[in-house]
């Protein structure tokens, strides 16, 4: 029976065969790794997510996390799984033995980490963060703190959360308000509100490790004087064990469109006076060393996007096929059989479209996540670099694009259900709302278009964007050996060609000091960008469907179109690979032309947003 979730098939095409992640066990980090010990990491989690997970997303939409006299609950039936989650070691799944972990690849964790967001995102947020507090403490942190914190962080025996935004002050980190004043060289006292914080509290561990952005009095304005500290709810003495109210409250949580299960909380520091903070690095660090965390959660969205994405497509799928509405259009009126839906021409376009963008997104994540494992793992300090380059540039990408791509994709998935899609009988409205966070939080998405056009395409003076659209080469290269896929090849060679003209037209602007101006197209450059490496993906992924699809056809000898038709019917590995061949040609032949018109507006010299006057937009409503 298939799964809901994800199409496994698919988890292990791009892992196993597009980009060949044993590969990596060629490398000294992951050389004690063997295929069946990742196939078994991938069934486990994915026992996990079906059987523990998803039972209890329904519990997390409608009873939600609770707020009472400043205590949080999270739904009854969550304890369990987040209990199973900290006992079979996921949060620490990907980091060194030596500090408690499996050493596990980062991609093939990011394929674990699709199934549980698929199964239940508002749970999976809970143990997320604990492991990026963790991070940060791993890498910046003394070994006293390193000794009292890391152990529990990454076993899941304490939470831990994020705290940067403020009411004054959102995505401006410049204007935070949060005070701390120095007690010794390590010791702060720590006063402020901060809002929206992901798990900032909850019933479920005995602890909350807070990594909190605060300015140490009389350090300057901006984000140069910013530093960041390690804040328990709970006091921890030097042995590790939990002392006194660290006079960390939480007064409220928010009321939100989705992810309902989720604690989003207020909290406030120090309105007594006696919240204490330890220094985690040097003073002014704190934006240098919250952005790693920031990062590592940045892509953590896109692969909540993805799991989103894959479950609503399935849900979508399953409907499709069950659902008797309509005759057969061919039959001009005259057909009173009703059929499934799934035979209706509109509706398999939507679920080409929509499967066409989930094995996309999949793919662009999970390499994201590839390079990251290059980086770590890689000796060669060229390829390193390399590699590192890529995920920096990507990182906006995968956040941006794969959240943007989300909500349209669930929006397709309740246009397929009809009038049901929209009720809460089924639960693909859920899926929409939430997934509408994604494109919010961590940076909105218009942030990660500035961040990509202003910091990533410049990178290195440009050479990292060149090595990726060189990367492409090498796929269009490859395609273009296959008579049958030259066509589409030079479809993603236009696309390249497109994306690189926009590239030089807005970077060439931003060097003539018309940002204003550039800035107006940074989402449409970042949609064209996400489009082009979409393009590159599903080539690269169709030059290896057409040849296992060949193959098999030769090996059963379904030579006409007839007995290929049968074979799909009759032989799984023979529709998997049918079906990767029509998504990539939907894609590059339906989606990716699109990119040229894209490009074509960003060049028009056309600025009113910036031209037209505040009172044009329309007039002032009265408060």
């Amino acid at each position: 029976m298939a799964s809901l979730l994800v199409d496994k098939k698919d988890v292990d095409f791009v892992l196993f065969e597009q980009f060949d992640i044993m590969d990596l066990t060629k490398k000294r980090m992951f050389e004690n790794f063997s295929k069946a010990e990742f196939d078994m990491v991938l069934d486990q989690a994915l026992k996990f997510a079906e059987d523990e997970l998803a039972p209890t997303n329904r519990d997390g939409d409608r009873i939600g996390a609770q707020w009472d006299k400043g205590k949080v609950t999270v739904p009854p039936s969550f304890h369990k799984p987040l209990k199973l989650y900290a006992e079979q070691g996921w949060v620490s799944a990907c980091d060194a033995p030596e500090v408690g972990g499996q050493g596990l690849p980062i991609a093939l964790f990011t394929a674990a980490n699709e199934m549980f967001h698929a199964a239940n995102t508002a749970l999976n947020l809970y143990p997320s963060l604990p492991h990026g507090a963790g991070k940060l403490i791993e890498l910046y942190g003394t070994e006293d703190q390193k000794k009292k914190y890391l152990e529990k962080l990454y076993t899941y025996e304490w939470a831990g959360s994020m705290c940067l935004t403020e009411p004054g002050a959102g995505s401006d980190l410049a204007h935070i308000s949060t005070k701390a004043v120095k007690i010794d060289d390590t010791h702060y006292k720590i006063t402020g509100q901060k809002i929206f914080i992901t798990g900032g509290d909850h019933d479920f561990t005995d602890n909350i490790i807070h990594p909190v952005l605060a300015r140490i009095e009389g350090d300057p304005a901006g984000v140069k004087g910013i530093s960041i500290f390690i804040v328990p709810k709970y006091r921890v003495d030097d042995n590790g064990n939990v002392g006194e109210f660290n006079d960390v409250v939480c007064p409220g949580i928010e009321h939100k469109m989705g992810l309902r299960g989720s604690a989003t909380c207020q909290l406030s520091f120090g309105d007594s006076g006696s919240c204490i903070g330890e220094l985690l690095g040097e003073p002014r660090q704190g934006i240098l060393i919250m952005f790693h965390m920031m990062n590592e959660e940045r892509l953590n969205v896109g692969v909540q996007a993805l799991g989103l994405s894959s479950t609503a497509y399935l849900h979508a799928l399953q409907y499709a096929r069950e659902r008797l509405q309509g005759a057969d259009i061919g039959q001009k009126g005259h057909s009173t059989v009703l059929l499934p839906i799934i035979n209706h021409p509109d509706i398999r376009r939507s679920l080409l479209w929509m499967k066409s963008y989930v094995e996309g997104i999949r793919a662009l994540n999970y390499y994201a996540a590839l390079c990251i494992d290059r980086r770590n793992a890689e000796q060669d300090e060229t390829l390193k670099n390399a590699a590192g380059a890529l995920v920096d540039f990507l990182t906006p990408v995968s956040k941006a694009y794969s959240s943007d791509r989300s909500w349209e994709i669930c929006e397709q998935a309740i246009q397929v259900f009809g009038g049901y899609g929209y009720c809460g009988d089924y639960p693909v409205e859920q899926f929409a709302r939430d997934s509408k966070i994604t494109s919010l939080y961590e940076g909105t998405n218009g942030i990660q278009a500035i961040d990509l056009l202003q910091r990533k395409v410049p990178l290195l003076k440009g050479v990292v964007f060149k090595y990726l659209t060189g990367e492409i080469d090498g796929a269009i290269n490859a395609a273009m050996a296959v008579p049958d896929l030259v066509p589409l090849a030079e479809r993603v060679r236009d696309a390249k060609k497109s994306c690189i003209t926009a590239a030089n037209y807005l970077t060439n602007m931003i060097t003539e000091g018309r940002i204003q101006q550039a800035f107006i197209s940074a989402t449409p450059f970042l949609e064209v960008v996400g489009d082009t490496v979409l393009g590159w993906m599903h080539l690269w992924q169709l030059t290896i469907a057409h040849k296992k699809f060949q193959a098999l056809c030769g090996e059963k000898n379904a030579r006409t179109p007839g007995e290929q038709k049968k074979l799909i019917g009759e032989n799984a590995d023979a529709a998997f690979y049918s079906g990767k061949i029509h998504s990539a040609r939907f894609f590059i032949n339906k989606i990716l032309p699109i990119v040229e018109g894209k490009v074509k507006s960003i060049m028009v010299e056309d600025y009113s947003p910036l031209e037209i006057e505040d009172r044009a937009f329309g007039e002032e409503t009265k408060k």
